[in-house]
């Protein structure tokens, strides 16, 4: 009983010094690679991440009153403090259900040249004006009149939980994101942009994970933040145990009313986002986003149809490479030592996604449609079962 209530008291602590929500390490649950010190995209030094959650209303669904259970994910690359700072950078999509504004120029350019943002998919014409306004309103250029840019916005659906046509994000929520965008522990779960998401047949949201790889003497971190929308119940794979068949008659979702009647099993999206300081060019780091999908299968994605399966990869080193005016030199990694990235960047994700299940907490949404999170009990009983978890 003593030993019991020493563990339990170890794990409190655990949760308290996050400031959030308990994560999937903090159960048990067994992943492969060291993490660095957050577990968490910010790991990568300069990478700030910032939310906006938007929860009000309960009931039927009355367009523009909401419910709404939506938001705004803001993430930089290199902070709010430097301002202009491109970062080489590529994308990747496994199946194209989805929307990633600005990827034309950034596969032309090899380049991304704005935060990140994150939201649900019909609110993503208003971030994206909201943040070339906020680009005009803090000089975000440093005095050139004559700029031009294309700013980055991805989406996943959250209209199973939340008023989607009532369009709630306004260009305060937008700011309220860049505002809150810091360094160090992020919160996960049903925040951000991924506040109505649902995941593998249980509530998801956003979730993020890092890994640290030593080569050649250094050490280089691999960071990954995903909002998080996917996925068959019944694929559900947690340490390689499937849980999802396992729970395969417990908490299902509640769907109530539309949009129900347009939803197959397995519908929804995943944006993935994987930071890394390792010099990478934009060629290298298209190869680290398509990495990304073997990290989403192992959980139980299978891209399916009515998924917006996009992943978008970017390296801080090289910080001087940009220039519109002049010769730069930059520093690349062999292609030869990108396997142990590749790996990192598999299990990343994989625990990434776990961690947005982990850290969601059951939401009631529009006409009473319901997602449950995950029992954790039930979760250590399953991974115990089949030895995953020492009993």
């Amino acid at each position: 009983m003593k030993r019991i209530y020493i563990v339990f008291i170890i794990m409190l602590l655990c949760f308290q010094s996050y400031g959030q929500k308990p994560r999937a390490r903090d159960l048990g649950i067994p992943f492969t690679g060291i993490t660095g010190k957050f577990n968490a995209i910010t790991d990568v030094k300069g990478v700030e991440v910032g939310y906006s959650t938007i929860i009000s209303g309960n009931g039927k669904n009355i367009i523009g009153k909401g419910p709404v259970r939506t938001g705004v994910t803001a993430i930089f690359p290199r902070g709010k403090a430097k301002k202009f700072s491109p970062v080489y950078a590529n994308w990747y999509s496994l199946n194209g259900n989805g929307e990633m504004t600005g990827t034309t120029w950034l596969t032309e350019s090899g380049f991304l040249e704005t935060p990140i943002m994150i939201t649900n998919t019909n609110s993503v014409g208003t971030v994206r004006q909201a943040v070339l306004k906020w680009f005009v309103d803090t000089d975000w250029y440093s005095g050139d009149v004559e700029w031009y840019t294309y700013p980055l916005v991805a989406e996943t659906y959250d209209g199973e939980l939340n008023d989607i046509y009532g369009f709630h994000v306004k260009e305060k929520h937008v700011l309220e994101a860049i505002t809150n965008a810091k360094s160090g522990k992020i919160s996960e779960g049903n925040v951000g942009g991924g506040t109505g998401m649902t995941c593998l047949g249980f509530k998801g949201g956003t979730g993020t994970s890092s890994r640290l790889v030593t080569i050649d003497n250094k050490t280089y971190t691999i960071g990954a933040l995903v909002q998080s929308n996917f996925g068959s119940k019944k694929n559900l794979t947690i340490a390689g145990v499937p849980v999802g068949i396992e729970l395969k008659d417990t908490l299902n979702s509640i769907y109530k009313a539309p949009p129900q009647s347009r939803r197959e099993e397995g519908d929804g999206s995943i944006i993935v986002v994987v930071a890394t300081d390792a010099p990478l060019l934009s060629h290298q780091l298209k190869r680290i986003a398509q990495r990304v999908t073997i990290g989403m299968g192992l959980v139980g994605g299978r891209g399916s149809n009515g998924s917006g399966d996009i992943y978008l990869a970017f390296s801080t080193a090289n910080e001087n490479g940009f220039s519109r005016d002049k010769t730069t030199t930059v520093e690349t990694f062999s292609n030869d030592k990108m396997t142990p990235l590749f790996e990192a960047t598999v299990h990343a994700v994989e625990e990434a996604i776990i961690n947005a299940m982990i850290a969601a907490e059951t939401m009631e949404g529009i006409n009473g449609n319901k997602a449950y999170a995950i029992p954790h009990d039930l979760l250590i009983k399953i991974l115990k079962k089949y030895n995953r978890i020492k009993k």
